[in-house]
């Protein structure tokens, strides 16, 4: 029985190389040129290894998730910190990704996330980004019930709306890194968050 032909390219760096182009410009924007060029293949390895568009751009935000945003979410559940200090460093971790010099994109997620209104998302992406929408929320405010420190400080209590308030400051850090905003300024508005929900 003959083997399959084996890979010529690295699929790990090709993906992030195609993860990067819709961190950039989106999946709408993304052409098919755009992304075989910035992996470096051509067209019938594309779609040999990962499928079509649709396909490239499921497993794309999948790495996303799994290599840029897990990094961010265990800083929440650091031991021996402070809830303040926790959720500043994971919130300035975050924000410090979305201003990196080398490709100021700001959020993968906020990006792609925004196009859904458009429609043309496809539908197995389109319930990939809602799912990712979901989660922080669903961190945030089981943080802010569980957390021994936020329930002595009383924010347990309104945790859902806590939770809400860090992640729209976060979609909103986002926005300013795309339009060159720096990361000192972007720093100021984390802890006027945090100080805003109770966290002196």
């Amino acid at each position: 029985m003959a083997s399959g032909r084996k890979l010529e390219f690295d699929s790990d760096i090709a993906l992030d190389a195609a993860m990067h182009t819709f961190w950039q410009k989106g999946y709408v924007g993304s052409s098919l040129s755009d992304l075989i060029s910035s992996m470096g293949i051509n067209k019938p390895s594309m779609y040999r290894t990962f499928g079509n568009k649709e396909a490239l751009f499921v497993k794309a935000t999948q790495r996303y998730l799994d290599t840029k945003m897990k990094p961010h979410l265990a800083l929440l559940h650091a031991p021996n910190i402070s809830l303040k200090q926790r959720l500043k460093n994971h919130m300035m971790s975050i924000v410090s990704m979305q201003c990196d010099s080398e490709r100021a994109y700001g959020c993968y997620l906020a990006l792609c996330q925004s196009e859904l209104v458009s429609g043309s998302i496809p539908v197995d992406a389109e319930q990939l980004l809602k799912d990712a929408e979901m989660l922080p929320k669903q961190l945030y405010a089981e943080l802010f019930k569980d957390d021994p420190e936020a329930i002595e400080l009383g924010l347990d209590k309104n945790a859902q709306a806590n939770g809400l308030s860090l992640y729209t400051l976060l979609k909103g850090t986002a926005s300013m890194a795309r339009s060159g905003v720096s990361i000192a300024e972007l720093e100021y508005a984390v802890d006027s968050i945090l100080k805003g929900i109770g966290l002196d």
